[in-house]
């Protein structure tokens, strides 16, 4: 399981603690967890697609420099 879907499922956790609790300030609380688990998920998926991206761009310019071509006299 990556860490995306490990965050997602932390935050799911706390809406349901949230869900549970009787008391307003422990909602409040939970709810705000939840939410800051889900911010975690998506800067890493942010974080994973830039990283991604670079990588192939990486690729690209490797690949286009090593036919040769670049460096001919």
């Amino acid at each position: 399981m990556n860490p995306s879907e490990n965050f997602v499922r932390f935050a799911a956790e706390c809406e349901l603690m949230a869900k549970f609790t009787h008391i307003s300030e422990n909602r409040t609380v939970w709810i705000r967890m939840a939410e800051r688990w889900l911010r975690c998920a998506e800067l890493n998926d942010r974080q994973t697609s830039t990283a991604h991206d670079a990588n192939l761009a990486k690729r690209h310019r490797t690949a286009t420099h090593s036919n040769g071509r670049e460096f001919c006299d």
